[in-house]
C-alpha cells in the first residue's frame, strides 16, 4: 500500500479534499468497489510436469475431495448444484485441488478467454508451496479457507450468491405483464404482481393487495435505488424491465462479479482514482475509502469504455482534441467544412490522410481539462462543455473515453504539491487558452483504474444491481461455467 505520511509540501488527499469541501459530492459510493492492476496473465491450467505432487493420508484425500466439490459452488464457479465426480486417487485429488487454488484465488478464465476490451489481468500463482505445506502441517482446510479474494466486497457476493440461489430454487419470480406505467392510485392484477415480485427481494413489501397506495411507492422506490434507477415511485418501462431479469440471470451476475474481484491484487495503492464503467460513477479512493464521488460518462454500447489500469502522470489545460478516423468519418466529415469550422475543426492535412482537430475553447469536447495515462485504447479522463448528461440517470453516452463532472477539483488535487501550479496559477493559464501539458511528479502520479462492477452489497448488506449495457456479465458468466465443465472433464 501506498503511505498516506507525508513529507515536506506534500498535503494528504484528504487535507486537499476538504480545501475544495462542497465541491466534490458523494453520490452512489454504494457502487464503487476496490480496483484492480493489469499483471501478465498466467494460463488457468498450469502443467506440474516434472513436480512431486503432495501424498495425502487417507483423512486428508478425503476431506479436500469434499471441500473442493462444496466451494466450488459456494465460490460461484459453476451456476448448477450438480457437481463433477469427485476425483479418487491421490494425484487426481493434488491436481483438482490445485485448479480450484487458481480459479478462486485469481480466476477461473484461460488468458485465450479473455476480450480485447478487459484489459484487466489476474497476477500469477502458483499455489502448490502453499498447499504443500498445508498438507505437511495438516492444514487442508485453513488452506482452501485463505484462498478467496482478501475484500469485503467479495464476501457480500458470496452472500449474495447464496440468497439468489436460493430465489431461484425456489422458483425466482414471475415477470410483471407488460402495461401502462404504475403509480399511486393504480389498481388491478399488474399491481397485485408488482406487490408479489417486489416482496421477493425486500421483506418489508405486503405481497397482497391490488392497489397501489404510498406504501408501495416507497418500496418501488427502494427497487430503483437497488437497480440504479431514478427513484420516481413510478414503475415505467425501464423499472420493469429491471424487476422482470430472471433470478437465474442475478445469479450469473453475481458470478461475473465474483470473477472480477479475482483479477484484483492482494494490496492496492492507498491514493487512487476509479470509474465504475457500468454505473457511470467516478470516485476518489484514499485507502478502501471512497472520500469523494461524482458522476460521470461512460462509453455507449458499441464504443465501449475498456476495463484497464494505468497511472495519470499529466494534466493537459486547454487541450485540443484531436479526433479519431472512425468518429470523423461517421459523424463529422459529412458536415461539410463551413460547419465544421464554426465548431472550431481545423483540417490538417490533405487528401486521404487528413484529419480533424478541434482547437481549444469553449466549443471543445474536452472541456478546459484532459487526465492522460497509459493504455493501448487510446482513451482518458477530460472535462465536457456540456453538463446536460449529467442530470440522466443513463449516462453511457461517450466515443469511450470517461467525462466526469468536477475536473478542475480533481485537477488541484493532483497538482496541490507543484508550486508552479497552484489553483491561481491554473487559473491564469486557462484563461489564457494556450495548451500546456503539465506533467506530474512521479510521488504524485496517481493510480486510475476503469472497472465494470454490476453487482454489490450496500453498506447495510443489501444486494445491488447494475444494468450489463456491454453484456460483459452474460459473456463472463458463460466463460467461467464453459472453464469449469472443461477442467472437471479434464481431471477425470
Amino acid at each position: 500500500m501506498i503511505s498516506r505520511a507525508t513529507k515536506g509540501r506534500t498535503i494528504g488527499w484528504s487535507t486537499a479534499l476538504a480545501t475544495i469541501a462542497g465541491v466534490l459530492s458523494a453520490p452512489g459510493l454504494a457502487q464503487q468497489a476496490p480496483p484492480s492492476t493489469t499483471p501478465q496473465a498466467a494460463p488457468m491450467v498450469q502443467p506440474i510436469q516434472s513436480v512431486a505432487l503432495p501424498v495425502l493420508n487417507p483423512a486428508q484425500a478425503a476431506q479436500l475431495s469434499q471441500l473442493i466439490a462444496e466451494s466450488g459452488f459456494a465460490q460461484g464457479l459453476r451456476h448448477g448444484a450438480t457437481a463433477a465426480p469427485r476425483p479418487q486417487d491421490n494425484d487426481a485429488i493434488v491436481r483438482a485441488a490445485l485448479d480450484y487454488a487458481r480459479a478462486v484465488h485469481s480466476g477461473r478464465l484461460d488468458s485465450s478467454d479473455f476480450q480485447a476490451d478487459w484489459g484487466l489481468r489476474p497476477m500469477a500463482y502458483d499455489p502448490l508451496p502453499a498447499f504443500a505445506d498445508a498438507v505437511k502441517r495438516d492444514r487442508v482446510a485453513a488452506w482452501i479457507r485463505s484462498l478467496p479474494p482478501p475484500y469485503s466486497g467479495y464476501d457480500a457476493l458470496q452472500k449474495g450468491l447464496v440468497a439468489y440461489r436460493a430465489i431461484e430454487t425456489a422458483g425466482g419470480w414471475k415477470a410483471i405483464p407488460a402495461g401502462p406505467d404504475m403509480g399511486v392510485g393504480a389498481s388491478g392484477a399488474r399491481v397485485l404482481a408488482l406487490r408479489q415480485r417486489l416482496a421477493v427481494e425486500d421483506r418489508d413489501v405486503v405481497a397482497t393487495g391490488s392497489k397501489f397506495d404510498a406504501e408501495l411507492k416507497e418500496a418501488v422506490v427502494r427497487a430503483q435505488r437497488r437497480y440504479g434507477l431514478n427513484p420516481t415511485g413510478l414503475v415505467s418501462t425501464g423499472t420493469l424491465a429491471a424487476l422482470n431479469v430472471p433470478a437465474a440471470d442475478r445469479v450469473r451476475q453475481i458470478m461475473a462479479n465474483m470473477e472480477r474481484w479475482r483479477w484484483l491484487p492482494a494490496e492496492l495503492p492507498a491514493k487512487r482514482i476509479q470509474v465504475n464503467i457500468a454505473a457511470a460513477v467516478l470516485t476518489v479512493f484514499e485507502g478502501d475509502a471512497p472520500i469523494a464521488s461524482m458522476k460521470a460518462v461512460t462509453g455507449r454500447p458499441g464504443n465501449e469504455t475498456p476495463m484497464l489500469q494505468s497511472r495519470i502522470h499529466s494534466v493537459v489545460l486547454n487541450p485540443p482534441w484531436n479526433v479519431p478516423t472512425s468518429i470523423a468519418t461517421k459523424e463529422l466529415w459529412p458536415k461539410g467544412a463551413a460547419a465544421l469550422a464554426r465548431q472550431g475543426y481545423k483540417i490538417i492535412g490533405t487528401g486521404p490522410g487528413r484529419r480533424l482537430q478541434q482547437q481549444p475553447g469553449p466549443k471543445s469536447a474536452l472541456g478546459l481539462y484532459k487526465f492522460d495515462f497509459d493504455n493501448p485504447y487510446a482513451v482518458y479522463l477530460h472535462d465536457t462543455p456540456s453538463q446536460s448528461t449529467f442530470a440522466s440517470f443513463s449516462r453511457l453516452a461517450s466515443h469511450g473515453c470517461v467525462r466526469f463532472e468536477k475536473p478542475g477539483p480533481l485537477a488541484r488535487l493532483l497538482l496541490r504539491n507543484d508550486p508552479a501550479w497552484q489553483p491561481e496559477q491554473i487559473d491564469t493559464a486557462l484563461a489564457k487558452g494556450k495548451t500546456l501539458r503539465v506533467s506530474l511528479q512521479p510521488q504524485d502520479q496517481v493510480q486510475v483504474y476503469l472497472l465494470y462492477w454490476t453487482a454489490f452489497a450496500s453498506a447495510n448488506g443489501e444486494m445491488s444491481f447494475r444494468a450489463d449495457p456491454y453484456g460483459w456479465d452474460k459473456t463472463l458468466a458463460a466463460k467461467i461455467e464453459k472453464r469449469s465443465a472443461l477442467t472437471a472433464v479434464a481431471a477425470r
